[in-house]
């Protein structure tokens, strides 16, 4: 096997590792600065706060470090790096990144695309009324990048955040908080029209921690990944903050053991939370909520529609039945869905003889048996008082055609029915055919319905 084939065969890794993963997620891990780093991650706590705009989110990462028992606190400050998947923003506004930063990037074969500075806060857990407050002490510079590959085109975005030191850190007593604003990170479902009418859209948020899987997030983890901080034994949780819950509907929420339950310091806000338990290396862990909002107007069609139904279905059964069946007659008589150039479907009725079969009825020669045989037996026979050698047979029947336009790829409306109705009177004479008197009416119409006898 030589040298190239092995060097695709590694690029095209992470491809495999990204068709094999899950639905797509917000995820991120801790990167030291240095080999084996002396401390773990935690507490933490990952929070998203999700409105009815749905986009921007915005994010929240919360942390404190947990220095192994007997190590000195002396000697360990270094840089702490978030890879973070897709592109972010800052709350402070556009700002010059960090150059050494986007030159590291870029000397791993990345494109930057982006490039900024994140607000840091450093929050003690002891403090009380104002002093309790988060205060900034600084910020992270961050860039987003891209990977593009001949073999396996553009990637989604990637975040390399570069969290500078900052002595709260290695303190019990304090919380360090990353801020940001992540889009495109709620993801729309497909539902039906009727139920988007009635309950609004709905969509997918996930959000997990330690998951690498993704390009162009895999091939930065591997070279970094002696470095990676693992958690620590203490709360580690994912939360998702729902606002104006009021207006909120979730369907699902995974995994099951995921926590669902009203804030109890924010007001109509649904908290989605799933706590983590620390492992040895990456271990990805990943909560994912479908939900909608709906409008007011939705919220009272919920309830009340029901209620009315309820209420009116043995008066309005009847009726509701016999106007879906004229509704639905109406929308099969002007609407035709197929594919574009397909024939529409024609309606017919009756005994339509066509030129051949009437050809082959010769008066004097086809005898009244020979008749049925080839137009059969859905006929009418009129006998004439006193002449029992005598009757005439009678073949009704009629066709519409439809006459379409073409609106949208699948749907075409039917502007005109073109409608033929035929009439043949065979008259009968002693077993024999004595004469055969062929009528053919042609009309245009608005709809689809046969000819009035005599018309």
């Amino acid at each position: 096997m030589g040298p190239m084939t092995m060097a695709r065969r590694f690029a095209l890794l992470p491809a495999l590792l990204w068709m094999l993963a899950a639905a797509p997620a917000t995820a991120q891990v801790f990167i030291a600065s240095v080999n084996d780093p002396p401390f773990a991650i935690g507490p933490l706590t990952i929070r998203a706060t999700v409105t009815p705009a749905l986009t921007p989110v915005d994010l929240e990462v919360r942390w404190s470090l947990d220095i192994d028992a007997g190590k000195s606190r002396s000697g360990i400050e270094q840089n702490i790096y978030l890879l973070w998947p897709g592109e972010v923003t800052s709350p402070l506004g556009p700002a010059k990144g960090d150059k050494e930063l986007v030159k590291y990037v870029e000397a791993r074969g990345f494109s930057v695309i982006a490039e900024g500075r994140l607000p840091l806060y450093a929050q003690s857990i002891y403090a009380e009324g104002v002093e309790a407050a988060p205060k900034p002490v600084g910020d992270a510079p961050y860039v987003t990048f891209v990977q593009d590959s001949h073999a396996l085109g553009l990637s989604p975005p990637g975040t390399w955040i570069r969290i500078p030191w900052t002595p709260q850190m290695a303190n019990v007593t304090f919380m360090v908080s990353l801020r940001m604003r992540g889009g495109r990170v709620i993801k729309p479902r497909q539902v039906r029209w009727f139920e988007t009418l009635f309950t609004g859209e709905r969509h997918q948020f996930s959000l997990s921690f330690n998951e690498v899987r993704d390009r162009p997030l895999f091939p930065m983890y591997a070279e970094h990944r002696d470095r990676a901080i693992r958690l620590a034994d203490a709360p580690a949780e994912l939360v998702v903050h729902f606002t104006q819950s009021e207006h909120l509907r979730i369907e699902q929420v995974y995994p099951p053991t995921s926590m669902r339950r009203l804030s109890e310091s924010l007001e109509s806000t649904e908290v989605v939370s799933l706590f983590m338990g620390s492992g040895e290396g990456i271990v990805p862990q990943t909560m994912t909520v479908q939900f909608g909002y709906f409008s007011r107007t939705q919220g009272v069609m919920i309830v009340l529609i029901p209620l009315l139904l309820l209420a009116a279905g043995p008066a309005l059964g009847p009726v509701l039945g016999r106007s879906t069946v004229a509704l639905v007659a109406r929308l099969r008589a002007r609407l035709h869905l197929g594919v574009p150039g397909a024939k529409a479907r024609l309606r017919e009725s009756g005994v339509l003889l066509g030129q051949e079969t009437l050809e082959r009825i010769v008066p004097g020669k086809t005898s009244r048996e020979d008749v049925l045989r080839l137009c059969g037996a859905e006929v009418e026979e009129e006998e004439r008082r006193g002449e029992p050698d005598r009757s005439v047979l009678v073949y009704r029947g009629w066709r519409a055609v439809p006459e379409t336009r073409q609106r949208m790829k699948w749907v075409a409306t039917v502007e005109a029915w073109a409608v033929l109705a035929q009439e043949v009177v065979i008259e009968i004479e002693r077993g024999l055919v004595k004469d055969v008197q062929v009528r053919i009416r042609r009309s245009h119409r608005s709809t689809a319905e046969p000819p009035e006898s005599g018309a």
